[in-house]
């Protein structure tokens, strides 16, 4: 990719981050990801979503190219006392055009420097079997802990497997 990549945390969901981020959630899911959504999705829809992304204990990173969001992903903090060791990676999406450009993988790594600097040392995550995201995972030294079948519904109706990851940091 010839433009730099800039990550940046997003700690107010101001109105511009808020319509760039829902173009982004309605590419990724038109496109067949699965990340709790189904095709098609409203643009009211993904705002609403993320209007209720930022919580206490849920960090959201964009990914942008000449300004424009490109990308972003999610750290969801245990928040239970039993589980203040870890967190949960969460709705990592790349804008279709921009993809294979290593903007997912240096989503997940600042994410898991954002997890270390926290004090949190096991990150899970989950994905649907067969899609590209298990090879990005299993690059990155994620190791699969399990599979359930028909646990998440695809938008042509199917359900789908889903894997489950885990990794120490």
């Amino acid at each position: 990719m010839k433009n730099e990549v800039q990550l940046q945390e997003v700690k107010a969901m101001e109105p511009q981050i808020l319509e760039e981020l829902a173009e982004l959630l309605i590419n990724v899911v038109e496109d067949g990801a699965s990340i709790g959504f189904l095709s098609p999705l409203s643009k009211d829809d993904a705002r609403e979503y993320w209007k209720e992304a930022i919580a206490p204990g849920v960090i959201v990173l964009i990914a942008k190219v000449n300004g424009k969001i490109v990308g972003t992903i999610q750290l969801q903090m245990e928040m239970k006392e039993n589980g203040s060791h870890r967190a949960e990676v969460a709705k990592l999406m790349v804008e279709t055009t921009y993809r294979r450009n290593g903007i997912a993988k240096l989503l997940m790594a600042a994410i898991e420097e954002i997890a270390r600097l926290a004090g949190r040392s096991l990150l899970v995550l989950d994905t649907r079997s067969g899609d590209h995201s298990n090879y990005l995972y299993r690059s990155m030294e994620y190791i699969e802990a399990g599979q359930i079948p028909k646990y998440a519904k695809s938008s042509n109706g199917n359900l789908d497997t889903t894997v489950f990851y885990y990794k120490e940091i």
